[in-house]
């Protein structure tokens, strides 16, 4: 597959050709159809993050169609649309059963523990946890927004701000979270429930 590599921090990036991925027993590859570039990728370029080593493929919010699948994956066929989390959780530990996959003691995210999807192809693991289908509807660009960027500012403004129609909110900084947050707070499911 081609795909675009950096072999050392603060270094420029090169395509080229590497291996093709295999998924592994309980995961999945998908063939990449769009990805987002984040500044958090610009952290990892530049070594900010400990757990990426070199050589590394960048890239952590993309959407695709599953290409091959593990043989331990139960949900998840060739050919169908999906998308991912930022943070991707094994769905086995009391953090996971909770709902809380970000904290995961055993969480990857591709770009960053494993290989991004600055590639053709993208592996990953703990499939039938964390694979989200992405509906005919939504188009390959808008879900790749969906699992980093969008459902940052999802928790911040709904989870954590608990904002609702006819309040206010301040977005500082309008990157991808900000216009994310922004889209949310006007969303008509900001208005209270009925009762």
């Amino acid at each position: 597959m081609r795909a675009a590599v950096f072999d050392e921090f603060k270094y420029p990036v090169a395509v080229r050709r590497t291996s093709d991925p295999v998924p592994a027993e309980n995961g999945v590859v998908i063939g990449v159809r769009a990805t987002g570039l984040c500044r958090s990728d610009w952290h990892g370029w530049m070594g900010h993050d400990p757990v990426i080593q070199t050589p590394h493929v960048p890239g952590h919010e993309f959407a695709g169609i599953v290409e091959a699948v593990g043989g331990n994956v139960s949900k998840w066929r060739p050919g169908e649309r999906v998308t991912l989390p930022f943070g991707c959780g094994c769905g086995q530990c009391v953090y996971c059963l909770q709902g809380d996959h970000q904290v995961c003691n055993r969480q990857f995210q591709p770009g960053f523990t494993h290989w991004g999807s600055f590639a053709e192809f993208v592996a990953v693991d703990f499939a039938d946890v964390n694979l989200v289908g992405l509906p005919d509807a939504v188009s390959f660009v808008v879900g790749a927004c969906l699992g980093c960027r969008f459902a940052t500012a999802f928790r911040a403004v709904v989870d954590q701000g608990q904002v609702r129609e006819g309040q206010w909110v301040a977005i500082h900084g309008c990157g991808g979270v900000g216009l994310s947050a922004i889209m949310i707070a006007k969303s008509p499911s900001m208005k209270p429930p009925s009762k």
